[in-house]
């Protein structure tokens, strides 16, 4: 962790821990299964994740929180037979390199299923594999909406769509009584995919339609130019899809240009690395988060966490209690389907899965394009690292 990421985790520490930086650049095969009796059924989940790149403080926490779910989940489960293993090779945030991984990991490494991709394109990669292999992806991060269509059977999510982030998002814009609306993000599948559901809660919600949007190339310096064509429309209120990189960059040149409407970010963006792009200059940003507040509560998943944190290298984050909770549901997935599942077994027992209890939060493995189930909160961040809603 650096030093002012740490120094803002003790001025925060009264309402919200974030992060976890570990920096991990090999192969990693976490929480080797406890020995276990004769018969033991082993259940390997492989993972393809950013653990360097853009999106690597992302990537590092959802791998971590994942590897301590899988931690428990053997601790849990030693006298059964049943046991988890979770092998975690690092992309770089790079699609072609989740396609890489994904067909190793089901071929050499003989996974029983892909886990928890990060990234859409990423997500996407992993999809297709999975299809072709006639395997099963779990819990991608960020995933398109694409993904939850009835032509994917085999793809599995643990967090909402990007419609049901969008929806609240575009909602609480109409709420205040914002109605002219755009949109920048970077012009990649994750941005793509965030202006389509956009676009549609819009439509949804009867609004007018954006006033503009601008889909930024990585690294083409062209920020400048779309931000001042976005800002020429007066927006009331900017929704950025997009890493950190390019969310810090479009507020603090909006800002200076005189931008004085309120920006919305969807749960991406990653709080703790826009923390790190922007530090004081966060304050009022508000942004989607899809699993509770991974700060002390009454909530059992959180305490459960935040107790498996306690004994750990790890610091508390909402990527890292995502992580954790995808982890346990996968866990509890292969639990019901028994030692001696299928992948056509493993599938229905998923699919049945619409409405678990994962401890004090709701999630629902097949939600199409709508889910009801699950919860997603806006918050926002004040300029010293307070967490406010």
């Amino acid at each position: 962790m650096n030093a002012s990421r740490r120094t803002w985790l003790g001025k925060a520490s009264a309402t919200l821990l974030l992060g976890s930086g570990l920096g991990i650049t090999r192969p990693l095969l976490a929480q080797t299964p406890r020995p276990a009796a004769a018969g033991a059924r082993v259940v390997l989940l492989g993972q393809s994740v950013p653990l360097t790149g853009s999106a690597n403080e992302i990537g590092n926490a959802f791998a971590a929180g994942s590897r301590l779910a899988v931690s428990d989940f053997n601790t849990r489960n030693a006298a059964t037979g049943l046991q988890l293993k979770l092998l975690q090779l690092d992309d770089g945030y790079d699609a072609a390199r989740a396609t890489t991984n994904a067909r190793t990991l089901l071929g050499a490494n003989k996974a029983d299923m892909l886990f928890g991709f990060v990234g859409t394109a990423s997500s996407e990669a992993g999809a297709k594999v999975a299809t072709q292999q006639g395997s099963l992806l779990f819990a991608p991060f960020a995933a398109s909406d694409t993904l939850r269509g009835p032509e994917h059977p085999n793809v599995f999510h643990v967090r909402p769509g990007m419609i049901d982030e969008a929806l609240k998002i575009v909602r609480q814009c109409a709420t205040v009584g914002q109605q002219r609306i755009a949109l920048v993000g970077d012009d990649d599948a994750m941005g793509r995919a965030g202006l389509a559901a956009v676009q549609q809660a819009v439509t949804e919600l009867k609004l007018p339609p954006l006033v503009a949007s601008a889909l930024v190339p990585a690294g083409a310096d062209k920020l400048d130019a779309a931000l001042k064509t976005v800002q020429q429309q007066t927006p009331q209120a900017i929704v950025l899809v997009s890493l950190s990189g390019t969310t810090a960059s479009a507020i603090r040149k909006l800002r200076k240009s005189g931008y004085t409407g309120n920006f919305m970010a969807f749960s991406i963006v990653g709080i703790d690395p826009l923390y790190a792009e922007l530090g004081k200059d966060i304050g009022g940003i508000v942004i989607s988060q899809v699993v509770p507040s991974p700060r002390p509560s009454a909530i059992p998943i959180v305490k459960e966490y935040l107790a498996a944190v306690d004994n750990s290298d790890q610091t508390a984050s909402y990527e890292g209690l995502e992580g954790f909770i995808a982890a346990k549901a996968a866990g509890e997935a292969v639990r019901r389907a028994g030692r001696g599942f299928n992948t056509p077994t493993l599938q229905r027992t998923m699919t049945a899965m619409t409405d678990y209890d994962v401890g004090g939060f709701r999630i629902n493995l097949r939600p199409g394009l709508r889910d009801n189930v699950r919860s997603i909160d806006l918050i926002s961040i004040s300029a010293d690292g307070r967490v406010l809603r």
